[in-house]
């Protein structure tokens, strides 16, 4: 069985030009049984007014699949935040998507910050930031036969502090969650994550930025015991033609249960 986590960035390659075909091949090729994403895009025209978690989940061949927009508008200009999942219109969020059924779906809505963060931006200066709202997706996935598995999705972001307090304040809300409990996605943190969480980290490999990454911003933590999981067997960050950020891959050897490790 195969968790993974990719911030995909709009679905844009490394040359900045959005490519629906190209992204679909490379979310295929990640081979997940279960994958939380990122920067998803719903009806942008920087993507093509396409759907990008529908794409996804065709591609890797999803029988669930979740998009939890975050705003509806444009990022980075005109947006309004997001309050449900269904709102029609342009939307940014994140997914998550699986090969097996997922149930007990709940949507977790993170406070952004209260006032406008000031930061220095390379080659801009000092620009005032309107922080984004975030969302966590949360669900039970039958990983392991009579074994669910609780799965944690979420984008957390750049701004100093506050991603940690956003951090804190999210494995505090998943505590009432049944173990084993598997939270995805890109943190924007590095080594803190564990500490904050009191999580075990499944993987460390530097995920960011994608041609020769230095940061681990991207993550798969695991509360609870690892054999209530599985055998954790491989786990790698592998060089895609999509994103500013790699993927990060695990393969859990679960007895048999869930999908393929690939």
């Amino acid at each position: 069985m195969r968790v993974a986590t990719f911030n995909i960035a709009s679905g844009r390659g490394a040359d900045g030009v959005f490519d629906l075909d190209r992204f679909a091949a490379v979310i295929a090729g990640l081979d997940a049984d279960v994958l939380a994403l990122q920067e998803v895009d719903r009806d942008q025209p920087r993507s093509g007014g396409a759907d990008l978690t529908a794409w996804a989940a065709s591609a890797m061949g999803a029988v669930a699949q979740v998009f939890a927009p975050t705003l509806f508008g444009t990022p980075g200009d005109r947006w309004t935040a997001a309050g449900g999942t269904n709102r029609a219109g342009p939307a940014y969020g994140c997914a998550l998507l699986s090969r097996v059924p997922l149930r007990d779906l709940e949507i977790l809505r993170i406070p952004a910050a209260p006032v406008a963060v000031p930061l220095w931006a390379p080659g801009v200066g000092r620009v005032v930031l309107r922080e984004e709202p975030r969302v966590a997706i949360v669900a039970r996935a039958e990983l392991r036969a009579g074994a669910p598995v609780t799965v944690a999705a979420t984008h957390l972001p750049f701004v100093p502090g506050w991603k940690h307090w956003q951090l804190a304040r999210l494995a505090r809300e998943l505590q009432s969650r049944p173990d084993p409990l598997l939270l995805l996605g890109d943190l924007n943190v590095q080594a803190a994550a564990t500490r904050l969480t009191g999580y075990r980290a499944l993987a460390r490999a530097p995920t960011f930025p994608a041609a020769r990454p230095r940061l681990q911003l991207d993550h798969v933590l695991l509360r609870g015991p690892l054999d209530a999981l599985g055998r954790v067997t491989a786990t790698a960050a592998p060089a895609v033609t999509v994103s500013d950020h790699r993927p990060l891959l695990v393969d859990v050897d679960v007895g048999g249960a869930g999908g393929a490790a690939g």
